[in-house]
């Protein structure tokens, strides 16, 4: 009888398979941690085993994950943090007094003094007042209501619930959003797990990857065709591509989504690594209200900042915001009902979010050293930046336009038909093939253009600049060897 039934079990199918499961899942792509980075997963694991490599590392660059790469994270960060996590230590001479008067204003904010409790849905108040104030100076003086700011668990989850508050429709009416390509893979993925349509428009790789009204315009009337085009994206400082958008460039994608009804995006987590002379940060919602009323007053947006990025790069405290600007006020209770199903975002980030909103003031003891640590970490990466594109571009067949912000460079690599035609034989995408080769021979680890999007026929990798100065020169030069090497073999 026992055996009976251990049959019976073994040919029941399972409830969940790969077809019946949710189809808009198995759409989902995240070449930011696809094959390539499984497989170097491997390799370090084979590597520690003993087993010979043709290298003695594996070097991700695949990933902008500062502390990873060896970011030091900023003191008067972790000891606010520290005290918040274990307030005993309120009671330690070591700790400089701004951080304990910060901790305690923190934890006073929070149910029962703990940052082990819930805190409100949108995010704990005096945090939100902090950010307000925060956009507040940053934009000149421009005012910033905390009622629309709502703290997220990093900007991803904020762009994600946007997303999903855009999409209805079916057929011809489903909504589209723009997106610009490359882009960053959250993009495409969101869109594909809820079914929305992706409307491409491409960036101008010859213009230093900027972006070009007539050709928002032509994505949008060939959209107009299949779908209800009602949002559009744009991340700047630019990810995987770099770009720093102009004050100008800003104005007119501000007329453009007004003159076409878009609800405007602004992914702006890159927002303090702007390294290129002549380049600077102008903010969405700056513009739009230097812009006037007919503007100010009309126009929806919604801009997205991280405690991921910058000088901070503690992604791992999964801390960030969004500011709501213009939207319907039925359309907001239903926003924080939303976010209130998830109950709220992790405290210690918003906790961080805090101080990178409400650093060290001139005159408290933490000041100085908060400085310098900020300056040291963000003019180092302005030197990677620089130091990436010159080296890159002394390679015959890579071309790397400038790292203008950000942090990754996403240079375009030539590949000859010999090597497409090899690929395509295996089934990959030409720069997948040639990733993975460099990763297999080199121990560099890189994404493939693929996975961000590019024009047809043109191949690219994104690297970050994030690894220590002395690495990012082995890289680089490793990089340029194999990609040497690559070309004689399959010319």
């Amino acid at each position: 009888e026992a055996t009976q039934r251990g049959r019976v079990m073994s040919s029941r199918a399972k409830v969940l398979t790969i077809d019946t499961m949710n189809p808009t899942v198995k759409k989902v792509e995240y070449a930011v941690r696809g094959p390539i980075v499984q497989r170097a997963v491997e390799l370090e694991r084979e590597l520690s085993e003993g087993i010979k490599k043709p290298f003695a590392e594996v070097i991700k660059a695949n990933i902008g994950d500062a502390h990873a790469m060896g970011q030091q994270p900023i003191t008067f960060f972790r000891q606010v943090l520290a005290l918040c996590s274990y307030p005993e230590l309120l009671n330690d001479s070591t700790f400089p007094e701004d951080a304990k008067s910060r901790a305690r204003r923190i934890l006073q904010s929070c149910g029962g003094n703990s940052m082990g409790s819930y805190s409100a849905s949108q995010g704990i108040d005096s945090v939100r007042q902090d950010v307000a104030r925060y956009i507040e100076r940053r934009d000149g003086g421009v005012p910033c209501d905390p009622d629309n700011i709502y703290l997220t668990t990093g900007a991803s989850d904020g762009i994600v619930t946007m997303l999903k508050l855009l999409v209805c429709g079916e057929g011809a009416t489903r909504t589209g959003v723009m997106i610009s390509i490359p882009q960053y893979p959250l993009y495409s993925a969101a869109l594909a797990e809820l079914g929305a349509v992706q409307i491409n428009y491409y960036l101008n790789e010859e213009k230093c990857w900027s972006m070009d009204i007539s050709e928002l315009q032509r994505a949008l009337d060939e959209a107009r065709r299949h779908c209800n085009p009602r949002a559009l994206c744009i991340i700047n400082p630019g990810n995987p591509t770099g770009q720093v958008q102009s004050r100008q460039c800003i104005e007119d994608v501000i007329r453009f989504a007004a003159k076409e009804r878009l609800f405007l995006m602004a992914d702006e987590v890159y927002q303090d690594n702007v390294y290129a002379d002549g380049c600077q940060f102008h903010s969405f919602k700056k513009v739009l209200f230097e812009m006037g009323p007919e503007y100010s007053n009309t126009v929806e947006l919604v801009s997205f900042h991280s405690t991921s990025k910058c000088y901070m790069g503690e992604c791992g405290f999964r801390g960030g915001y969004m500011e709501i600007i213009n939207m319907d006020n039925e359309v907001k209770a239903q926003l924080t009902k939303l976010v209130s199903v998830r109950l709220c975002p992790p405290v210690p980030g918003q906790a961080l979010m805090d101080l990178v909103v409400n650093p060290p003031q001139p005159g408290e003891p933490s000041y100085e050293n908060f400085i310098k640590e900020r300056t040291a970490t963000l003019s180092a990466l302005a030197e990677k930046a620089k130091l990436t594109e010159q080296v890159l571009n002394t390679v015959q067949g890579i071309s790397c336009n400038p790292v203008q912000g950000a942090m990754y460079s996403f240079p375009r690599i030539t590949i000859s038909a010999k090597a497409v035609k090899e690929a395509t034989d295996k089934g990959q995408q030409p720069d997948m093939f040639y990733c993975m080769k460099m990763l297999e021979e080199t121990g560099i680890c890189l994404v493939p253009g693929s996975g961000f999007g590019q024009k047809d026929g043109t191949y690219h990798f994104r690297m970050t600049i994030l690894p220590p100065t002395d690495k990012l020169k082995i890289l680089l030069n490793k990089v340029k060897e194999f990609h040497q090497k690559f070309t004689q073999q399959y010319t």
